[in-house]
């Protein structure tokens, strides 16, 4: 609990530094602050790594859309450009203020996909209260709402025909009892997630498969043969870990739900999802690099598809090949007291989720701030971790990858095949989308 209360008071004092003038860094304060809001609540509400990028798509396209009909050509609108997205009959009025209008269609289409709608209610009046402290006139923050709320409703009805309502009733999993098949995991043996997030509409992609990547060794438990090499790279690492290697491990965890157990009790612990800590990298260096309001909103919107798209292509693959993870193979046939640095998550292994979509944000972000990017990601210190400072986007995604077989619970090929399936995600996204204008580009 005191830990959600520091978020809640970070996010208010946040709102304290913006003012209603027009400048770059004022109008993405609040942006950013109504990201961190959305963010919180979804931590706590615990969403899968596929469910928790859907939010995260959709909230952002919301935005975005919202600030297209005041930046005169210089970004595009996103109708056209993804499956089944129509063009806005509505417009704002000369009173409505961006900044403003985005974030309530942000909030908007929030709520209309997180369970803690009361909390965002609360969350969100006390964000309107301080923009009206801060100068906006009533008829300013009406006319913005409007707008925006017409922007979340044209949203949210998009959103209804990706098939997510239908794969609700489809959640029931039964792992087969095939040789070298996934099987639940200790300590809570928890069910499979979103087994058919597959069926999930892509936003760039043709189909779920159209990014695959060649498939993992075969099984089997002989001495020598490749399956076995690269479980025993698993089990050999986990031994041998340095200080270095153990801290990566931990800074790129990313389960959103870490089961504790003592004893005959069991609790969670809650943090962020992967996609998630791929969100807050766009938005710290959005605003290390003093991005104004459009190109904030269009690099959280970029990253935010590039992860979805990512999550349902490797999710197809997941399901499909069907990979028992390293802790069930080690315990049953090498060690059965060896336990990984990470709690293994509750979904096959290959390939690695953290592999394609850390990959898939770093191919978008590095073509959106360009290749000379460096930056420090705090991301992590909300969860007792120090900051890390990498060179590259690609530098980022690397250590992301790599972090899973220091952590125990991949083998190397979900790794490498992982970021090749997620640089073409990533490609497919860039091929399709243009954001900039041509001549906003050349600017």
């Amino acid at each position: 609990m005191k830990k959600r209360l520091v978020f809640c008071v970070v996010w208010l004092t946040s709102l304290t530094a913006w003012a209603p003038a027009p400048t770059p860094i004022a109008e993405t304060t609040l942006l950013h602050a109504a990201h961190q809001l959305l963010t919180d609540i979804m931590v706590a509400d615990v969403f899968s790594p596929p469910v928790a990028s859907r939010i995260y798509a959709y909230a952002h396209i919301a935005a975005y859309e919202a600030l297209i009909p005041f930046q005169k050509g210089s970004y595009r609108s996103l109708a056209g450009q993804l499956p089944s997205l129509s063009s806005l009959t509505a417009s704002p009025s000369t009173e409505c203020r961006p900044e403003l209008a985005a974030i309530e269609a942000f909030l908007r289409v929030g709520k209309g996909l997180i369970f803690s709608e009361e909390r965002l209610d609360k969350l969100t009046a006390q964000l309107w209260l301080q923009a009206q402290k801060r100068g906006y006139s009533e008829r300013t923050i009406i006319a913005s709402k409007e707008f925006g709320s017409q922007v979340a409703l044209h949203i949210l009805e998009w959103a209804k025909g990706d098939n997510y309502r239908q794969t609700r009733s489809l959640r029931r999993y039964a792992p087969t009892k095939k040789a070298g098949a996934w099987a639940p995991t200790p300590p809570g043996y928890l069910a499979a997630v979103e087994p058919y997030w597959a069926r999930i509409r892509p936003l760039t992609l043709d189909s779920a498969a159209q990014c695959r990547t060649v498939g993992p060794p075969s099984f089997s438990t002989t001495n020598g043969s490749p399956f076995y090499a690269m479980v025993r790279e698993v089990y050999d690492t986990g031994k041998n870990l340095t200080t270095d290697q153990r801290l990566i491990a931990n800074y790129w965890d990313c389960n959103p739900f870490f089961l504790n157990i003592q004893g005959h009790l069991n609790f969670a612990s809650k943090k962020l999802s992967p996609g998630g800590h791929w969100m807050a990298i766009a938005g710290q260096v959005a605003r290390q690099t003093k991005s104004d309001l459009m190109a904030t909103s269009a690099a959280y919107t970029l990253t935010a598809i590039a992860l979805f798209d990512g999550f349902i292509s490797c999710w197809a693959e997941k399901y499909q090949y069907n990979v028992i993870r390293p802790e069930t193979y080690i315990n049953a046939h090498l060690d059965e007291s060896w336990r990984p640095v990470l709690q293994t998550p509750p979904f096959p292994e290959y390939p690695s989720g953290h592999s394609v979509v850390s990959t898939a944000s770093a191919v978008v972000l590095t073509h959106f701030f360009g290749k000379a990017v460096s930056f420090t990601d705090s991301t992590e210190m909300a969860y007792g971790l120090p900051s890390r400072r990498f060179t590259s986007f690609n530098q980022a995604a690397d250590e992301a990858s790599i972090s899973r077989l220091y952590g125990g619970i991949h083998y190397r090929p979900a790794l490498d095949n992982g970021q090749l399936m997620g640089k073409s995600v990533g490609e497919a996204v860039l091929s399709k989308i243009t954001l900039r204008s041509a001549a906003a580009s050349k600017r």
